[in-house]
């Protein structure tokens, strides 16, 4: 029942209805950009899982997207075979991935489990150039299959993913598991003091966020037909995901998704200023975040929480 009387569930709710009814009346062309942004919607919400719930910073979740999207091409590349167990393959091996990082990693504090994570994207940086024979290297690795060419079923399959993500790990922040990683994320010493395991907890999120993170990954190179380092393992990505979940709204989930949309929407619509529109998109967000630190959904809920 809280569920269903909670605003955060109507305004998914809403969001996915208009979401729904797009095809209808928009553009092949601004549903292949809706397409990439709702798969940006679900890696912003798996960094958002471990950010605003545990208290970690993961400067490197391109690490996680990239060893999913990689892994799934490469093994299509190779050896042809379906896109679904590719992408099946992806995700498990961006899960395996991301337990083998964080069993170290999480035994550091403070900036230490950031600057870990950073360095395992330089790490995946170098080896895509350094074994360019088998990932394609600075140009890029080549996918002979795609899910679908048709721009509505891409669309349908994009937004079925990022609702069933949303539902799934928004469903997980409220759950007890969740209540502990907030608890874990504020205050660690208490937490750990009431008898809770912080580190196992904060490295079931690690796993949690990896899967989605290598699963979006892997269905992200599927729809582009390529892979390479710009577009999933670049720290600029990395920066986006970051920005979009910041700029959402810390510990909603759903917001990281909402604001993974509007980048990747005005970063569209002022492209006709060239180079000038990354400054333009960057300095809203600075402001954003600057002056609703809470970002735009987390803001909206406090002020309806106080009146």
């Amino acid at each position: 029942m809280r569920l269903f009387t909670s605003k955060l569930f109507w305004i998914a709710v809403a969001v996915v209805v208009i979401a729904s009814t797009l095809p209808l009346y928009v553009s092949g062309y601004i549903l292949g950009l809706l397409t990439v942004a709702y798969y940006f919607g679900v890696f912003a919400m798996s960094w958002d899982l471990l950010f605003g719930f545990a208290g970690e910073v993961n400067f490197g979740p391109t690490f996680l997207i990239g060893v999913g999207a990689y892994t799934a091409g490469i093994i299509n590349n190779l050896y042809g075979v379906s896109p679904y167990f590719c992408i099946v393959i992806g995700a498990a091996a961006a899960v395996i991935a991301g337990f083998v990082l964080a069993l170290p990693a999480l035994r550091v504090r403070g900036p230490y489990f950031g600057l870990t994570t950073l360095v395992a994207v330089l790490m995946l940086q170098n080896f895509v150039v350094v074994f360019a024979d088998l990932t394609g290297g600075e140009i890029g690795l080549t996918i002979p299959d795609v899910i679908s060419i048709d721009a509505g079923v891409n669309y349908w399959i994009a937004l079925g993913f990022m609702t069933i993500s949303a539902a799934i790990l928004f469903g997980l922040s409220r759950s007890p598991v969740g209540l502990v990683l907030q608890a874990s994320g504020q205050d660690p010493v208490q937490a750990g003091a009431l008898g809770f395991n912080i580190v196992k907890h904060k490295l079931a999120a690690f796993v949690v966020s990896a899967f989605f993170s290598g699963l979006s990954g892997a269905l992200l190179v599927f729809y582009f037909g390529t892979a390479s380092v710009g577009t999933v393992v670049d720290i600029a990505v990395g920066v986006q995901v970051i920005v979009a979940a910041v700029l959402g709204g810390r510990r909603t989930v759903l917001g990281a998704a909402l604001g993974a949309i509007f980048l990747i929407a005005a970063g569209e619509f002022l492209r006709p200023l060239g180079e000038l529109a990354t400054f333009v998109v960057s300095a809203v967000a600075l402001l954003a975040i600057l002056f609703f630190p809470n970002g735009f959904l987390g803001t909206l809920l406090a002020r309806e929480a106080r009146t």
